[in-house]
């Protein structure tokens, strides 16, 4: 018997906890415990994911294409690195002075056989 509580000693302390929590506390304390420990494990890997498409876009904003040479360059320079075109005034004149409906598309049109 002694080497039975000695091998089995964590069992025997699972089962007292248990034993105590159920009468005390009920059975709808482990079913909410046991619920939100699995919300936990869902929310998470969710929340992760938005602050990494948060972080993604955040990144993605700081980055200026020079329209002179197309060399990519981050958001804290004021001049291209390859060419030396000001990449304020190309960020600037992209964002705020081109209207969606003055822009022009261009469409070919094919005849299809």
């Amino acid at each position: 018997m002694n080497y039975f509580l000695k091998a089995n000693k964590n069992l025997i302390t699972y089962l007292l906890v248990i034993l105590v929590v159920i009468p005390i506390f009920g059975i709808n304390f482990l079913i909410s415990f046991f619920g939100n420990i699995l919300l936990l494990l869902f929310l998470i890997p969710l929340l992760l994911v938005i602050l990494v498409f948060i972080a993604f876009n955040s990144y993605k904003s700081k980055i200026n294409t020079c329209n002179s040479c197309g060399a990519i360059s981050f958001g804290l320079s004021e001049t291209c690195m390859n060419c030396g075109a000001n990449l304020e005034y190309i960020s600037n004149y992209n964002q705020s002075d081109k209207k969606p409906s003055e822009s022009i598309i261009e469409v070919k049109a094919e005849e299809v056989k």
